[in-house]
Formats: C-alpha cells, sequence, structure tokens
C-alpha cells in the first residue's frame, strides 16, 4: 500500500467527526453495568418493536393514560436513524482498521527487513549500540516459559 494521510486532511477529518458529534448532542456514553442490565433492540426484536408500534398506532385504546405513543415512536425513529449511521460508520470504521492492519503490516516486514541489514552491518556501520537497543523487541523471556512449563 502507497498512501499518505496529510496533516491537512487529517485534521479535516477530525472536524467532520467534531461535527458529526455535535449534531448528535444527546448521544450517551454507558456504564459497563448499565450496558448489561439494559433490554437490547437486536435484529429479532426489532421486528417486535416495529410491529407493536404500528399496533398502537392504529389503537392504542387498550393503553393506560400514562403510556406516551408518542415517546415510543420518537424512540422507534431514534433507533432507526442511528441504525442507519452506525452501518454507515461501522463499514468506515472496518476499512480505516483493515487498511492501518495492511499498514501496520508492511511497515513491520519492512522494519523486519531494515532490522536485518542493520544488524549484518552491526559494528561496520558503528550501530550496535542502535541495533541492540531495537532488537529488545525480539528477547524471549524463558524465565517464565520455564516456570510454567515446571508446573505442568
Amino acid at each position: 500500500m502507497s498512501a499518505e494521510l496529510t496533516a491537512a486532511d487529517k485534521q479535516a477529518i477530525l472536524e467532520a467527526i467534531a461535527t458529526i458529534e455535535n449534531k448528535l448532542p444527546f448521544l450517551t456514553a454507558l456504564s459497563k453495568d448499565e450496558r448489561v442490565s439494559m433490554l437490547k433492540l437486536g435484529d429479532k426484536s426489532r421486528s417486535f418493536v416495529l410491529k407493536t408500534m404500528e399496533l398502537v398506532s392504529q389503537n392504542d385504546r387498550f393503553l393506560p393514560r400514562s403510556f406516551e405513543v408518542e415517546e415510543m415512536r420518537k424512540d422507534v425513529a431514534l433507533f432507526s436513524e442511528l441504525y442507519g449511521l452506525s452501518v454507515a460508520l461501522t463499514q468506515l470504521l472496518e476499512k480505516i482498521e483493515d487498511t492501518m492492519m495492511i499498514a501496520g503490516s508492511e511497515a513491520y516486514a519492512a522494519a523486519l527487513v531494515a532490522y536485518k541489514y542493520a544488524k549484518d552491518a552491526g559494528e561496520d556501520e558503528g550501530l550496535t549500540a542502535v541495533v541492540d537497543d531495537i532488537g529488545k523487541r525480539f528477547v524471549r523471556r524463558y524465565a517464565k516459559t520455564e516456570k510454567a512449563e515446571g508446573s505442568l
């Protein structure tokens, strides 16, 4: 992959993200406990909710007066609109993550090749200290492995 992201483009993208966030001032972050305790509206439940919304829209006589049909309608509409945004953003995020994986893989492969050349050149080029420092990435921790094997 041979691509670049300019500082100006990155800034424009970050500003576009900020604009999106500003257009959605009601977005909320949930705690882990809140996520666990909430009802989840997935694909199977979405049909149930839509059919029930249609039912109460056409015939709400059976509902208590305290039931707020309009609030349900707003929640269903908001979920539907946000779902569409979520699909689009999920696809974009997947492309970003895949591109990061490709760029990272290619960068790592190039670094391995460059490291090998530097290691081979070693003392002749005065690179020993730098190569040793970079090479710490490959140091194995045998003590942990031996302890784990000894406990089996």
